[in-house]
């Protein structure tokens, strides 16, 4: 059936461009901030068509910058678009788009990674876990010094189902490096897999959907971008904490050369660490000679399985670190040094000149 003539499709009025905008409003890009800015509305118009139909949907944009996506975004005819953007320089470009866009654009200054999401959107957008994705995204061009301690924070947002999730299983659309757009869905057996990719295949489909090259921004950076977008999964790969599984892939590929027991083997104290993870390896069914870069998410879900049986057994070993075991090792070596040269000292002033 045909739409109806009321149902018009919202489109900005003529405005400066992208470039226009930068130069009236003086704006550089901070290199400390790793900041790069996309002019190209056909790449930007790009990035918002892939990230799904955004007809009457909430938006929210991190990093908006001097507003191209923004612009993108606002020509999707969405409900409501919410901007976050930590630097100040680009609010007044961004109030000239709220200005074209009268109730469709809502400007907060502040920080994404600190930002609290759960009730910045109307409530009627909630869904439950188990239905479709609720009509709210997200969507940026993030800098690169933030894009993967935030990443990691909204998958810890969906473990828990809170922040963005608090409204379902909220998608995401997202530039990343190119080298991290390849982690995040690199497969068992590639030489990008690497933690990202676990972390996040274990609680989202994860797409690569298209590279930019780096050509295309200002100030072009050293790389390539990639563009990955992120459907939360109903059920995760693996249910356990999202702490705990963090734990067990960061150890496992922190020596990700190194045979998997290598890592693996961090997870315990030294003092029962052979056995340890020797009982880890063969109740998980794992080959101890494999390479992180080898290990499957059915891998990691039974060494997370075992994992957390071993801690419930032994409740101090989910706090051990053994990076503090090192330091305290190190710090009790150099105290025991520093008694022996006192006790040399003393005997030598005992015996006299």
């Amino acid at each position: 059936m045909a739409a109806s003539g009321k149902f018009s499709t919202f489109r900005l009025p003529p405005l400066p461009t992208i470039r226009e905008i930068i130069k009236l409003f003086r704006l550089q890009a901070a290199k400390q901030l790793s900041q790069n800015f996309l002019l190209d509305l056909r790449l930007t118009d790009k990035i918002v068509r892939k990230a799904g139909d955004l007809t009457n949907a909430h938006v929210y944009e991190v990093g908006p910058g001097p507003g191209g996506i923004t612009r993108s975004i606002l020509n999707a005819d969405v409900a409501e678009l919410l901007v976050v953007e930590k630097d100040t320089r680009f609010i007044p470009g961004l109030q000239m788009l709220s200005d074209a866009a009268p109730g469709k654009l809502r400007i907060v200054h502040g920080d994404v990674l600190t930002f609290k999401l759960e009730k910045a959107f109307p409530q009627s957008v909630k869904r439950n876990w188990e239905d479709d994705p609720p009509k709210l995204h997200i969507i940026g061009n993030l800098p690169f010094s933030v894009s993967t301690p935030l990443i990691i924070k909204w998958l810890e947002n969906i473990s828990l189902k809170n922040g963005p999730f608090a409204y379902g299983r909220t998608q995401m659309t997202l530039t990343f490096q190119k080298e991290v757009a390849e982690r995040l869905v690199a497969t068992k057996g590639s030489k990008q897999r690497s933690r990202l990719s676990i972390m996040a295949q274990y609680l989202c489909d994860v797409k690569h959907l298209f590279t930019i090259p780096g050509q295309a921004f200002v100030p072009k950076p050293e790389v390539d971008v990639g563009v990955v977008h992120f459907t939360p999964l109903v059920q995760p790969r693996i249910q356990q904490p999202f702490k705990l599984v963090e734990k067990v892939v960061q150890n496992a590929f922190q020596f990700r050369r190194k045979y998997c027991h290598r890592g693996l083997g961090m997870l315990f104290p030294e003092a029962q660490r052979l056995e340890n993870t020797g009982r880890l390896l063969q109740l998980a069914d794992v080959e101890p000679t494999l390479r992180p870069t080898q290990l499957s998410i059915l891998h990691f879900k039974s060494l997370c399985d075992i994992y957390r049986d071993m801690c419930d057994e032994d409740p101090q070993l989910l706090a051990y670190n053994f990076r503090e075991e090192l330091r305290q090792s190190k710090r009790k070596l150099v105290e025991e040094e520093e008694e022996e040269e006192e006790e040399g000292e003393e005997e030598g002033e005992s015996r006299g000149p």
